[in-house]
């Protein structure tokens, strides 16, 4: 398990009715919720385990614009916005700061690619530094290489993955919303073709409105109303070290290795980007086509997994009933096992990299899935077909930093505000293959 997770209450009451239901309590979920009640909306956040248990909590916390698909930069500049507001917003403290990243490479082609990438971000009024040798070679001294250049974004920063979602589900305790943890939704229910209800483990919550923030389980959970969703589900694995060293960037990246600060004197994350383990399931079988892409373009970070993904069952396509438990109220908390020689091979390269981790030993490791679209862009929209059913899922990635973003984007589409940033680049119509709402060709 990754570091202890904040705990909160949970409401004790099901209500029997509600504006809007958020299914899945991660970062996404619970920043829905939040801003939903921020405005007003009577809203009940759902968790079937624990809040931010999953991949909200086994990210590494970045919070970043850098390097940003031209689709989603918008969607990370307007979450850092409110990133920043958020403890003053809460009155306690979110684990946000704004350090800055770094990037340093070896790697010519990839150093001109950042360069390129400085043109989209200046559009979009984004600062970026490109480093030269001599500047990478000064913000690299901690390091064992000479690096031909990097870049560094000032206004980037990290989260507190451990704590972030709690203390926004926190906030939405404050503003006048429920949060029920240890409660499952199986299901939707419908009238005259429209959203009507919310079945849960516990009970059904009478509502016109239900967002699908369920990270891993999204497609699993949309395949019983029949809605078509491609996703996919990458295993990463990543390390701590207990103890924090001096003089180490907060947030540094390099093709072989990348380090984070966490808290204060909690010591540093380690982890090798990109590099995970594709654990099959049916549900990769089935979009096996659509995802083909993708896979090769990473297929040199890939490696096959085992029977880890099939064991969790968030890739199921089996239909279940809802008068039943369902595989989410069978695994609480997807909490899969660590690639243990990943694990070996992320400390052994971090200790060549940065001599001042010598003698540090591996404080904890665990592992997380990572969901992904065929595209790489979030689905975040009303599904046409099932009026008043959204998605909020596929992050592949970028959830926990966009999580602040991606919630707003929700409430405003819920609510009919104007969306601060435009929503048409993530709605969840371009995976459509069949009409939606009705059985499509799994």
């Amino acid at each position: 398990m990754p570091a202890p997770l904040l705990a909160i209450e949970t409401t004790p009451t099901l209500p029997k009715a509600a504006d809007v239901v958020v299914i899945g309590g991660g970062v996404v979920g619970a920043f829905a919720a939040y801003y939903l009640a921020r405005r007003g909306v009577d809203v009940a956040l759902l968790e079937k385990g624990r809040i931010g248990a999953e991949q909200s909590s086994r990210n590494w916390g970045w919070c970043r614009q850098q390097n940003r698909d031209a689709r989603t930069l918008s969607l990370a500049s307007h979450s850092l916005d409110l990133w920043g507001r958020l403890s003053a917003e809460l009155g306690e403290e979110s684990g946000f700061r704004r350090c800055g990243l770094l990037y340093l490479s070896e790697d010519e082609a990839e150093i001109a690619r950042w360069a390129a990438w400085r043109e989209v971000a200046a559009q979009a009024g984004v600062t970026t530094h490109i480093l030269d040798r001599h500047e990478a070679a000064a913000r690299g001294a901690g390091t064992t290489r000479a690096w031909k250049g990097g870049v560094f974004s000032p206004s980037d920063g990290i989260g507190d993955p451990a704590r972030a979602a709690p203390v926004v589900a926190r906030g939405v305790l404050a503003a006048g919303g429920s949060v029920h943890q240890m409660c499952a939704a199986r299901g939707i229910e419908t009238e005259a073709g429209r959203v009507s209800a919310v079945v849960t483990e516990r009970g059904t919550i009478r509502t016109r409105t239900a967002v699908m923030a369920g990270g891993a389980w999204a497609s699993s959970f949309c395949r019983q109303l029949g809605i078509r969703f491609p996703q996919s589900s990458v295993r990463q694995s990543i390390l701590a070290i207990r103890d924090a060293v001096a003089g180490l960037p907060d947030a540094l990246h390099t093709p072989g290795v990348s380090i984070t600060r966490r808290g204060e004197g909690e010591g540093h994350t380690l982890a090798i980007s990109g590099r995970g383990s594709v654990d099959v399931t049916p549900q990769h079988i089935l979009f096996s086509r659509e995802f083909a892409p993708m896979l090769a373009r990473r297929w040199r970070l890939l490696r096959p997994g085992g029977a880890e993904g099939l064991r969790w069952s968030h890739g199921t396509l089996r239909r279940w009933r809802l008068d039943a438990p369902t595989p989410m109220e069978r695994h609480r908390i997807l909490d899969p096992r660590p690639d243990p020689r990943l694990i070996s091979e992320t400390h052994r390269r971090a200790v060549a990299l940065l001599p001042a981790l010598r003698g540090t030993t591996v404080a904890a490791a665990w592992a997380g899935y990572i969901d992904s679209t065929p595209d790489g862009v979030p689905a975040i929209g009303e599904v046409t077909g099932l009026p008043g059913f959204l998605l909020a899922a596929g992050f592949s990635g970028q959830g926990f930093g966009t999580g602040p973003g991606s919630g707003h984007l929700v409430a405003d589409l819920v609510t009919g505000a104007t969306p601060t940033v435009d929503p048409r680049p993530y709605h969840p119509d371009r995976f459509a293959v069949s009409a939606w709402g009705k059985v499509a060709e799994f």
